[in-house]
């Protein structure tokens, strides 16, 4: 039987399995999908063709596939898929999709969603990241897997942050950051490489030695791009056990279109 408090007003058209709690005050939109295991808190409003994985939290007065906040939304029937295990936190506002891009917001599995965060339309988000208080996510943004965004950063639409990367408190994030790398600042500058993350994830000195040179080769020798990008290109034979790192950053690169981070 689905858990759902007799203040709660859910459409009878929308799709909870029954092991879905919904709290007191909440409502529940018709095209609305909700999958095992996952609890709403009180006085959410979950709207859209949202569809929401398995054992997700999501806490108290959360906004959840409202229209997106664009001019150009007529109307079109985008959407908001959210994965497994999220927790995400009061006061959230996660936006549908919008048909000028590829009509959905995405946010992946196992993400730790803090308070006041905003992913708006368009955004696509990976797993395993952490978004802290107020950080805010403009249209069409990219967030990688393990990136870590920092409380009151506030990300510039269009803009990529690669995996693995670390935003630091209140900094301004205008232009593309790549993999790995730790940022902060208003203008943003780089800092370095998120050397601590990557110990914690199980990197082997060598694949984090690699991505030392990667980041040095990129903001430390005085290259252009392109002679970075080949000199990176070339650590895939020097370091075969980073060669997973090495075409993820040269990917990276080849589809940055604001400039990367400096």
């Amino acid at each position: 039987m689905t858990l759902i408090h007799p203040t709660a007003i859910v459409d009878p058209r929308a799709d909870l399995a029954a092991s879905v709690s919904v709290g007191p005050y909440s409502i529940i939109g018709a095209q609305v999908t909700i999958a095992e295991g996952t609890s709403i808190g009180a006085h959410c409003v979950i709207e859209g063709r949202t569809t929401i994985g398995r054992d997700n939290r999501i806490f108290q007065f959360c906004s959840i596939g409202a229209i997106p906040q664009d001019k150009k939304y007529g109307g079109e029937p985008t959407a908001l898929e959210i994965g497994e295990r999220n927790t995400i936190r009061e006061f959230c506002t996660f936006n549908l999709g919008t048909a000028q891009d590829s009509a959905v917001t995405r946010v992946g599995s196992d993400n730790w969603i803090m308070a006041y965060v905003h992913i708006a339309h368009d955004a696509q988000v990976g797993d395993q990241t952490v978004l802290a208080n107020n950080a805010t996510l403009a249209g069409h943004v990219h967030v990688g897997d393990w990136v870590i965004v920092g409380g009151l950063t506030g990300v510039h639409q269009f803009v990529k942050i690669g995996a693995h990367a670390m935003i630091g408190f209140a900094s301004a994030v205008s232009q593309d950051v790549p993999p790995f790398m730790l940022v902060d600042g208003n203008p943003l500058a780089v800092r370095g490489f998120n050397v601590e993350g990557l110990r914690r994830r199980g990197f082997t000195p060598g694949r984090i030695a690699a991505v030392k040179q990667m980041h040095r080769l990129l903001y430390r020798e005085g290259l252009t791009l392109d002679d970075a990008r080949a000199r990176i290109a070339a650590l895939a034979d020097a370091s075969p056990e980073a060669r997973a790192e090495v075409d993820a950053m040269l990917a990276f690169l080849a589809r940055a279109q604001r400039g990367i981070a400096r």
